[in-house]
């Protein structure tokens, strides 16, 4: 992003006027708080715009021993500032509830196996680590079945635990 002649004066305006850094810099558009920050500070722009300028303060005077101290103080002026959004200055706001969806992988020969419940002191290389059931249960185990070469899971749980890198994207 250039600072061009136009975005500095408009960062001029705005400093001026005593908006933060975030929202100038949501106004500028493609520049960032930091950014905006940074190009204040070579500006030399330290000094803040305000709508009025702040009272004076009265200096103590001294009244001797009489024992009364008089207290005059000037009205508080109220300062007219741009109000401040916070966080919520680009929240995003939806009118409807969103809609979930869900993929559903196609149906293609899945053939569900029956398992053969093997205990964990019962599971070899070859055979499928699919867990079954609740593990602190007393009926829990393991799926049992033959597993492929290339995993720790029969081919029925290898679909479900390993996904198609395209399908994982489209479920984002």
């Amino acid at each position: 992003m250039n600072w061009n002649d136009e975005r500095v004066e408009l960062l001029r305006k705005l400093w001026a006027e005593g908006l933060s850094a975030s929202q100038i810099a949501a106004q500028l558009g493609g520049v960032s708080r930091n950014a905006v920050i940074g190009k204040v500070h070579r500006l030399k722009l330290s000094s803040r715009g305000r709508a009025t300028a702040a009272p004076a303060r009265q200096k103590k005077t001294s009244q001797g021993s009489t024992g009364t101290k008089t207290v005059t103080r000037s009205s508080t002026s109220v300062r007219s500032m741009p109000v401040s959004v916070g966080n919520n200055a680009l929240q995003a706001q939806f009118d409807a509830e969103p809609v979930a969806r869900h993929y559903i992988r196609p149906v293609e020969n899945v053939v569900v196996p029956i398992s053969r419940r093997l205990q964990l002191v019962q599971l070899s290389e070859r055979t499928c680590k699919w867990p079954n059931g609740d593990p602190l249960s007393e009926d829990f185990s393991f799926c049992g079945n033959d597993s492929a070469d290339t995993g720790p899971y029969c081919t029925y749980h290898s679909r479900i635990a390993f996904q198609p890198a395209s399908e994982r994207r489209r479920n984002r």
